[in-house]
């Protein structure tokens, strides 16, 4: 019976914030953006970019830096019709903060992540019979680099960028469940993991496509928000409206025997 249960459970977890702490690396590399392309006058504090993140749709970095800019010059008076960023400048500043100057040995802030999670806690999914793989708005390229080189794995199952449509669009969840199923049993429950209120919505929104499975949203707090009980609190609260069933401060919490516990209730 304990076997069974475990079996019917998928657990797809998004990566960044909860795989890598992004905060001296993605966020890093938005608030440069931000600062360079209104001319040094503006660089948003880590509050100003979860304030963005928590209106459930700036999910894409590269979109939150240029919405970031707009609003800026808008509060100066000016009219995004005026402005007419270029959102491809705007990407390529970016990726020369993140991914570095050189496009064949990274030397931006990615090379300096730290991760969140070992191998030996997937591997303790795997002893539970529990699927697992990724599905994250990060680029295919940024995502096999920690996944891969930082953390060993091989060949994992992974949506990426490319792959899918931005969340809280759940495609890239049901591509991701897909690829782990491979045409066998249908599993019961999926769990999904993330750190925003983007990554809540799209359980939510994979529960109104597909009621024949329990979705489950489980939030995880990035490290940046940890820093004091106020703003810790308040983040874990936002993830909780936004549809997480529980939040934990690190993914790790979320073990083979709390799973079952939800399971039995």
């Amino acid at each position: 019976m304990h076997k069974q249960k475990q079996t019917n459970t998928i657990i797809v977890f998004d990566i960044d914030g909860v795989i890598r702490d992004v905060s001296g690396s993605y966020r890093r590399a938005l608030a440069d953006t931000v600062e360079h392309f209104t001319n040094q006058v503006y660089r948003p504090t880590d509050v100003d970019i979860d304030n963005l993140k928590s209106e459930g749709m700036w999910n894409n970095d590269w979109e939150g830096s240029q919405e970031l800019i707009y609003r800026h010059f808008v509060n100066q008076g000016k009219t995004r019709e005026q402005l007419k960023l270029n959102y491809e400048n705007i990407v390529t500043y970016f990726q020369s903060r993140y991914r570095g100057t050189d496009p064949k040995n990274w030397n931006g802030y990615i090379c300096n992540e730290p991760l969140l999670l070992q191998p030996s806690y997937l591997e303790t999914l795997t002893q539970a019979d529990i699927s697992w793989g990724f599905f994250s708005g990060a680029t295919r390229g940024s995502a096999t680099y920690i996944l891969e080189k930082r953390l060993g794995l091989k060949s994992p199952v992974l949506i990426a960028m490319e792959d899918a449509p931005g969340k809280p669009d759940p495609t890239g969840l049901f591509a991701t469940i897909n690829l782990l199923e491979n045409g066998f049993d249908k599993k019961q429950t999926v769990i999904y993991v993330g750190d925003t209120v983007a990554d809540m919505h799209t359980v939510e929104k994979a529960k109104m496509l597909d009621n024949s499975r329990t979705w489950v949203g489980v939030g995880v707090l990035p490290p940046h928000v940890q820093e004091t009980a106020v703003r810790r609190d308040a983040y874990a609260e936002t993830l909780m409206k936004a549809g997480a069933k529980m939040v934990f401060s690190n993914v790790q919490e979320l073990t083979p025997g709390q799973i079952e516990e939800w399971e039995i209730k």
